[in-house]
C-alpha cells in the first residue's frame, strides 16, 4: 500500500450520513482494495443477513458458564446494547456504513480486506488488564445506563465524527477506564494501522470508526513506532501475583484445616459439619431464588454450594446458572431484544440478563456464607474449642 493513494474515511458506525459518504468514496475513486474495520466472525454474520442465509442464533450459555467467560460474555452484550440502542435511536442499524461498503464492492468486483482483531481478542484483553476496582466502576457504569439511570443528553451523530469532540471524548474515556481505552483504542489503532501496511496494492481506500483515524494516521506516519501484530493478538494473563485467587484458594483449604485440627485434638465436630452444610445449601439456594431463579435452579445451587465453597476451581452459580439455562433459552434476538429495554422491567423479561442474574447471585449467597457466617458461626467457635477460648 501506498501511503499517499491510502484514503481513510472516518465514520459513525450509526450514522446515515457515513454510508452515502462511504459509497460514494468507493464509486469515485474505484480503489484496488476496500479495508474495512471488522474482524471474520463480524464480516461473515453482516454478509450471512445481506444474502437473506439464516442460521443458528442459539446462544450456547452452558458453554460461556463452562469456560468461565460469564465477564466477556457480559460486557460484549452491554456493549451491543447501546450500540443498538443509539441505533434505533437515529432509526440506523449499527454497522450499516459497513454494509455500504460491502454493496459499493460487490457491484465493482473490489476485493475487500478485514483489518480489525476479533472482538473476543480485544475484549479479553481489556478485562485481563483492568483492575479490580475498575472493573467493578466500569460494570456499575454500563449497568446504571442499560437501566436508565444518569443523564440523559441529546447527542448529534455527526458531531462524533468531528476531530475535536473525538479528543475530548477520549480524553474521558482515558480518565475514566485508562486499561480500556489502552485495549479498546490504543491498540486497535495500532493493530488496524498494521493491517493496513500489509495490502500489497497500492490504492486502498479505509472503511473505519472515527475515533480510530487520528491514532492510524499517527502509527502509518510513524510505521517504526508499531508493535508486533502477533502481540496484540495474544492473550495474556494478567501481570503480577494473583493475590484475589490465592486468598480465594486459601479459604476452602482452612476450613478444612481446621475441620481437620479439631477431628485430632479429639472435638465432636459433627455438629459443626451439619452447620457448614445446613448454612451452605441455605445460602446457595437463596442467593439463587432471589436472583429470581427456577426453583429446580436454586435447589442445584444450594445442594453444590458445600462442594464448591471446599473447591477453589468451582463455583456454585456455575450449576445454579447451568440448570437455568436448560429451561431459559438463549439467542441472538436477545441481544438484538437489549435495544427495546425501557427499565429494569425489560431487563427482568430478558433470558440473556435472567442467566446471569442467577449466577451471579447464588454465587453472592454462597460468598456471604463463606466469608461471613460460616467463620462467625461455625470456624471461630472450633478454633476457640480448640484453644480452650
Amino acid at each position: 500500500m501506498k501511503r499517499e493513494c491510502l484514503t481513510i474515511i472516518g465514520t459513525a458506525h450509526v450514522s446515515a450520513n457515513s454510508v452515502e459518504e462511504v459509497k460514494d468514496a468507493i464509486y469515485e475513486q474505484h480503489p484496488e482494495v476496500v479495508a474495512i474495520e471488522l474482524d471474520r466472525g463480524r464480516y461473515t454474520r453482516i454478509k450471512n443477513q445481506m444474502d437473506g442465509i439464516e442460521e443458528d442464533d442459539t446462544i450456547s450459555v452452558t458453554q460461556i458458564i463452562k469456560e468461565n467467560k460469564v465477564g466477556l460474555f457480559f460486557t460484549t452484550t452491554l456493549l451491543s446494547f447501546f450500540q443498538s440502542k443509539i441505533g434505533d435511536d437515529v432509526d440506523v442499524k449499527p454497522g450499516s456504513e459497513m454494509v455500504g461498503a460491502i454493496e459499493a464492492c460487490r457491484d465493482l468486483q473490489i476485493p475487500i480486506a478485514l483489518i480489525d482483531r476479533d472482538i473476543s481478542t480485544t475484549l479479553q484483553r481489556a478485562l485481563n488488564k483492568m483492575g479490580i476496582r475498575e472493573k467493578a466502576k466500569f460494570m456499575y457504569g454500563l449497568l446504571l445506563s442499560v437501566l436508565g439511570f444518569g443523564e440523559e443528553e441529546d447527542v448529534d451523530i455527526e458531531d462524533l465524527k468531528n476531530p475535536d469532540n473525538i479528543d475530548d471524548l477520549m480524553e474521558i474515556f482515558k480518565d475514566e477506564a485508562p486499561s480500556v481505552y489502552e485495549v479498546l483504542v490504543h491498540e486497535r489503532d495500532a493493530y488496524l494501522a498494521g493491517k493496513l501496511l500489509q495490502i500489497p496494492q497500492d490504492h486502498v481506500i479505509a472503511v473505519v470508526g472515527a475515533g480510530h483515524q487520528p491514532g492510524i494516521e499517527r502509527y502509518l506516519d510513524n510505521p517504526e513506532t508499531l508493535p508486533p501484530l502477533h502481540e496484540l493478538e495474544k492473550i495474556d494473563e494478567k501481570k503480577g501475583i494473583p493475590w484475589l485467587k490465592i486468598i480465594l484458594a486459601l479459604i476452602p483449604i482452612t476450613f478444612v484445616v481446621i475441620f481437620f485440627l479439631a477431628y485430632f485434638n479429639g472435638i465432636n465436630i459433627a455438629w459443626n459439619i451439619y452447620d457448614f452444610i445446613i448454612i451452605s445449601v441455605l445460602m446457595g439456594f437463596i442467593g439463587s431464588i432471589l436472583s429470581g431463579s427456577k426453583i429446580q435452579s436454586a435447589i442445584v445451587g444450594g445442594l453444590s454450594a458445600p462442594l464448591t465453597i471446599i473447591h477453589p476451581l468451582l463455583a456454585a452459580g456455575w450449576f445454579s446458572g447451568l440448570t437455568e439455562a436448560k429451561y431459559r433459552k438463549v439467542r441472538q434476538s436477545d441481544i438484538k431484544n437489549l435495544s427495546k429495554i425501557e427499565g429494569f422491567r425489560d431487563l427482568w423479561n430478558n433470558n440473556i440478563f435472567r442467566i446471569l442474574l442467577v449466577v451471579i447471585g447464588t454465587n453472592l449467597g454462597v460468598s456471604i456464607a463463606t466469608l461471613v457466617i460460616l467463620p462467625s458461626q461455625v470456624f471461630i467457635p472450633l478454633l476457640m474449642k480448640m484453644f480452650g477460648g
